[in-house]
């Protein structure tokens, strides 16, 4: 490529980043105002929701189960992300010019580039965690007390969020020889690399999407098929009743062998006795089913939400990034992109409500939290009456 070929390039990339300063420029004093109560809300609500998740693992104990740490790591990354990456990024998105340095800039840049990444890799091991808790129920319950496992997982999380972008924020100019993101400006080197960004997109959205539906499909088969077993189990307790009820006796496949269906044919003792023992375990079991099979539904409800709100928040940021590396910043329009960019963060905002909305044991513990009294008035009144 010739020098003159390298210097229109060059121009024409700086002209692509240049009309971001020309738009954010064209906010006004009541629509910047506007902006800053919007965004000072977000900060506010997901620090304080995310916070008050936080808070729930320390003041319940009955929260730090295996399954719980992966919703704390979740609510690490994304009260981060109100704490530090939008307080930073607001003043440039005002601006529309970046006046904290490379350094910060840097920061800012693996900080956001991180969080986000973690934030999707925390939803699959969520689901994850949750496909185990349906498909492999009892194994699940048994390591539910070995939290060493959890805590390698969700370390496991961090370090492959800032291994996808870290590292070619970091090294980005270096390896390519040259900087071309202006002194005013802050935004990641691989901006218009395309197949940089589908690569790292792929492993950032499209793998965790698909490994997240392929568990909710997983979820709802396995809930599915119960469900008619259930069904199944129940019309033969009441054929089996209804035979015994009219003398017929009781037909073999709810027998607990062969001995004991010629006690119940040999005396009345045995048939008052030895049956009832036999049926009390099946009846027992099949008294459990439902009540596993609606907490199974209630999963896989509570994380159908859950990873419809990311594919909401998330698919927008993605496609649009990609376009937009594709054909250089020119057939998308700048607010297009912030749009999609403020959409991305909205999810860590969303997220602290999904958890009391979806699970019982969060909103007893953040009913403990924000309502104190309720809880410590019963204590009171026992006391009293000791009294």
């Amino acid at each position: 490529m010739s020098e003159e070929q390298s210097d229109s390039n060059s121009s024409g990339y700086y002209f692509n980043t240049s009309t971001r300063v020309q738009i954010s420029f064209v906010f006004s004093g009541p629509v910047s105002v506007v902006l800053m109560v919007m965004m000072v809300t977000m900060v506010v609500v997901i620090v304080l929701g995310n916070a008050l998740v936080i808070l729930a693992f320390k003041v319940d104990k009955s929260l730090r189960r295996q399954c719980n740490y992966y919703f704390l790591n979740l609510a690490i990354s994304d009260f981060l992300v109100g704490a530090f990456c939008i307080p930073v990024y607001m003043p440039y998105v005002l601006t529309g010019r970046w006046t904290l340095g490379r350094g910060l800039c840097k920061l800012w840049l693996v900080m956001d580039y991180l969080l986000c990444s973690a934030s999707a890799f925390n939803i699959v091991l969520i689901s994850y965690d949750r496909f185990l808790s349906v498909t492999r129920a009892v194994s699940y319950r048994a390591r539910q007390g070995m939290t060493h496992q959890a805590i390698v997982k969700m370390i496991a999380v961090w370090v492959l969020a800032f291994v996808l972008y870290g590292p070619a924020i970091i090294f980005w100019e270096l390896v390519v020889g040259r900087r071309r993101v202006p002194k005013d400006e802050c935004f990641a080197e691989f901006y218009y690399s395309w197949y940089f960004l589908l690569s790292a997109s792929t492993l950032e959205f499209f793998s965790p999407f698909i490994s997240v539906a392929f568990f909710n499909l997983s979820i709802y088969l396995s809930i599915r098929r119960r469900r008619l077993h259930s069904r199944e189990a129940q019309l033969q307790l009441q054929l089996s009743e209804t035979a015994s009820a009219h003398g017929k006796g009781v037909p073999s496949s709810h027998n607990c062998g062969f001995g004991m269906k010629q006690a119940v044919k040999g005396s009345l003792n045995s048939q008052t006795s030895s049956p009832s023992l036999c049926k009390r375990e099946p009846s027992s079991s099949r008294a459990a089913q439902p009540s596993r099979l609606s907490r199974d539904k209630k999963i896989a409800k509570s994380l159908a939400i859950i990873v419809c709100v990311f594919a909401i928040c998330w698919a927008p940021y993605t496609l649009l990034m990609i376009i937009r590396a594709a054909c250089r910043g020119r057939c998308i329009q700048h607010h297009w992109y912030e749009v999609t960019f403020w959409l991305l963060w909205l999810n860590s905002a969303i997220n602290p409500f999904l958890y009391p909305l979806c699970h019982s044991s969060f909103r007893r513990a953040f009913s403990k939290i924000l309502c104190p009294r309720r809880h410590t008035a019963p204590l009171s009144s026992v006391l009293r009456a000791g009294h």
